[in-house]
């Protein structure tokens, strides 16, 4: 099968990890020789309550029986999708209580920066250094980082870069700027947390000229980080709130929410924003059993703690840093050659790790927040030993 894999499916580096894959469950992967894996990775973050969840599948069989899509989203009235949206609107803080479903959280981005430009009436958008949002060309316009984005260019116009947790360039977002879009916690450069108020700062400017804040939990959102969304750490409400990953449960999904007021402005002109999938009744039946599971069983607070062993127990000379809150967390080695090496030599050893996009020291640590404290502790001991 790896040699099929490398010929016939279109490949994304050169040297992929190939681990072939014959069943997953709970916080294990297991290869087809019948090796099992722990995952400290969760499908990067998306399967927040472990490999083939009991109510997710139970979900996803009921609607099959069902039924399946039946119409661009919008048309129909479809309970999985009303049901959904009304619990995030119960979930969300504020006046954020009408959501857009899309297919992943690369369009969720996309239709909120749509959304922004066209509630405004205004062309520019402001983004972070070392900022990630996916990877099509309105997602990569917000994204500022070189070396991934030349190939495609040029890109959409009207975009600016301020630094993450620099308050001396919030004065960059004016009477021009249609919104700024802010991870609420930066993850491909590394875990990096707001400071100083920052994201409030953000939020009071935009409110000053007249600008919308987009905020980007498509990997902090749904308990990741200890909260059901990562920017309730930080007491700010955004304008739009980007959401996928971890809303699906191991199912492909993505979402962007606002206030009534700001998302009526895509009934004008009819279809201006549309999808044929975005919403699919059984993916909205897995997300919403998902977001049951998490608030149902208190994941936020687990992850909480479970934080707590991480940073209690995995502590080494050659771990200079532990960053991010939760289960959201990376490890800064002392260079980038120790994070590549620790993150291959695991995967031998039973344990999946893996990178940062930017940060090269980095080594992701992003478990589902369902795994027990006899896994983590047992993949820390790998970690360790190997270290």
């Amino acid at each position: 099968m790896i040699k099929d894999f490398k010929k016939y499916q279109a490949q994304t580096s050169l040297h992929p990890i190939g681990l072939e894959v014959s069943h997953a469950q709970g916080s294990y992967i297991f290869d087809i020789y019948g090796k099992a894996y722990l995952d400290f990775v969760a499908g990067v973050s998306a399967n927040v309550i472990g490999h083939r969840p009991e109510s997710v599948i139970k979900a996803v069989e009921e609607q099959l029986h069902r039924y399946m899509h039946v119409m661009v989203y919008g048309e129909f009235v479809q309970e999985p999708q009303v049901r959904l949206t009304r619990k995030l609107a119960q979930l969300f803080p504020g006046d954020l209580s009408v959501t857009y479903l899309v297919n992943s959280g690369t369009e969720a981005t996309e239709g909120a920066i749509k959304l922004a430009k066209h509630y405004t009436g205004r062309a520019e958008i402001i983004a972070a250094h070392n900022s990630y949002h996916g990877n099509t060309q309105g997602s990569m316009s917000v994204m500022d980082y070189a070396e991934r984005k030349n190939p495609f260019m040029p890109l959409i116009p009207g975009v600016r870069f301020i630094g993450f947790n620099n308050t001396d360039e919030i004065n960059k977002i004016t009477e021009k700027t249609a919104a700024v879009i802010l991870e609420t916690i930066q993850g491909g450069a590394g875990f990096i947390e707001p400071e100083n108020n920052f994201l409030q700062k953000v939020k009071k400017q935009c409110e000053k000229v007249g600008a919308l804040l987009i905020l980007d939990e498509i990997q902090t959102g749904f308990a990741r980080t200890g909260k059901m969304f990562g920017f309730e750490h930080y007491h700010v409400i955004p304008d739009i709130v980007i959401t996928g990953k971890a809303l699906g449960g191991g199912m492909p999904i993505g979402a962007f929410t606002s206030t009534p007021p700001i998302m009526k402005t895509l009934t004008q002109p009819a279809m201006g924003h549309i999808t044929t999938f975005g919403g699919h009744p059984v993916i909205a039946a897995a997300a919403l059993a998902t977001v049951n599971f998490i608030e149902q069983n208190n994941l936020h607070q687990e992850a909480l703690r479970k934080e707590k062993l991480f940073r209690k127990h995995l502590k080494h000379d050659k771990i200079k840093e532990i960053r991010g809150r939760g289960l959201m967390l990376s490890l800064i080695m002392q260079s980038p050659e120790q994070a590549n090496n620790l993150i291959l030599k695991a995967l031998d050893s039973g344990l999946i790790l893996f990178w940062l996009l930017y940060e090269k020291r980095a080594v992701r640590i992003t478990p589902p927040l369902t795994i027990s404290d006899d896994e983590i502790m047992k993949g820390i001991e790998i970690i360790l030993s190997l270290l």
